[in-house]
């Protein structure tokens, strides 16, 4: 019997700085990949599940895919809210999902995800959840063992 998986989610207020914005004064489409990171910092603070433990580990976390949707723009002089929620997988990779709203009005703005998987320290594909990682998902409720 399947059993509902907790929601684990944070979030990241970002303030929208000069440098993250083009000529026409909103945000570059790159710098939503660093209001992203900032989201996955602050879950991994917040939930244990960090850069740092990954390479104490003895695995590397690189992203392999990142998509975003851009719905309206940010501007600059405005801030934003990050939520980021992590997606079950049963699968030997971290899947993040993230939503931004303008804090000036509330609105949605972009939407996107990020598909993380695991290498060992000698960069080769680890196919298998890592014994740190399914420790993880067990203390979270997120384990299927």
């Amino acid at each position: 019997m399947d059993t509902v998986k907790p929601i684990l989610k944070a979030e990241k207020v970002v303030e929208i700085r000069f440098s993250e914005v083009d000529s026409v004064n909103i945000v570059w489409h790159g710098a939503y990949a660093l209001y992203f990171e900032d989201a996955r910092e602050a879950f991994g603070a917040k939930y244990g599940l960090t850069y740092l433990n990954y390479f104490k580990e003895g695995y590397y976390a690189p992203i392999v895919e990142l998509k975003f949707e851009y719905k309206r723009p940010l501007f600059y002089g405005h801030n934003a809210r990050v939520e980021i929620k992590y997606r079950y997988t049963e699968a030997a990779k971290i899947v993040f999902d993230y939503e931004i709203y303008d804090l000036q009005d509330g609105q949605l703005v972009a939407t996107g995800y990020s598909i993380q998987v695991f290498i060992d320290l000698d960069y080769r594909l680890v196919l298998n959840n890592p014994p740190f990682y399914e420790n993880w998902k067990k203390q979270w409720n997120l384990s299927d063992n």
